[in-house]
């Protein structure tokens, strides 16, 4: 399995916000992007859908386990994989850590048993196809 480069992880994991497109079910193509937050824990980044598993993008990513992310200035074909629930306690602990300065309110919700149980595992695939977006 591809593992993160030490760049990727840093540049990934403090970007703000991460632009995931899941592969759709026939073709080898992307569906639309959505932005959503993003978080590291130890060297794997993980990504979370605050309105559960019912969420379109979500789906998405349930169909053909792969897709397109862009963060930090790094664009990356990757895996979806679940996240291991034995870690949900410190993956909300990176999102508070790393989206403390929005209200609680809000953070209550990414830290939500619906948004845990809707918790993906970004796993880096193949470097065909990847480029940063300085090599543009």
């Amino acid at each position: 399995m591809k593992t993160w480069t030490r760049d990727e992880l840093d540049r990934i994991g403090t970007a703000e916000e991460l632009e995931i497109a899941p592969l759709r079910r026939r073709v080898a193509a992307a569906r639309n992007p959505v932005t959503i937050w993003v978080v590291r824990h130890g060297d794997d980044l993980y990504v979370r859908s605050v309105n559960g598993r019912t969420a379109a993008w979500f789906r998405g990513t349930q169909v053909r386990h792969e897709g397109h992310i862009q963060a930090g200035g790094i664009d990356k074909d990757v895996t979806f994989m679940d996240a291991d629930p034995d870690i949900s306690d410190q993956i909300d602990a990176a999102y508070r850590t790393k989206y403390r300065r929005y209200a609680a309110s809000i953070i209550s919700h990414i830290v939500s048993a619906t948004a845990r149980s809707a918790t993906i595992k970004l796993v880096p695939r193949s470097t065909s196809s990847e480029f940063t977006s300085t090599s543009r």
